[in-house]
């Protein structure tokens, strides 16, 4: 379960510090969003490497599916925009394949 906190952590700083860039450029905001975006990018890098995994690889794969439920958990408290079936079922997809690559068993 820490894996699970690091990755929310990953996940809540990449999509803020994304969001920030896309305030500047397609919201017409202030380029000094820019500045706590970048600090929420690093912070976001930071947490990445904070997964137990032998590989980082590995780590970024199963990232991808937290990535994605996480950015639908954004369009829904950020943006206001409730995820539809579709959007949730993909969700779905995608963590079950972060599942399957985190704890899969593997050989020896």
């Amino acid at each position: 379960m820490q894996a699970f906190a690091w990755y929310a952590l990953a996940a809540a700083a990449e999509i803020a510090g994304c969001f920030a860039a896309w305030a500047w450029l397609r919201l017409d905001r202030s380029p000094l969003w820019l500045i706590p975006g970048a600090a929420a990018l690093a912070l976001f890098a930071w947490a990445l490497t904070r997964i137990d995994a032998p590989f980082a690889g590995r780590a970024y794969a199963a990232y991808g599916g937290i990535y994605i439920a996480a950015s639908l958990a954004w369009l829904w408290a950020v943006e206001g925009q409730a995820p539809d079936r579709w959007d949730i079922g993909g969700a779905a997809l995608s963590l079950a394949g972060a599942a399957v690559i985190l704890w899969g068993p593997r050989a020896a």
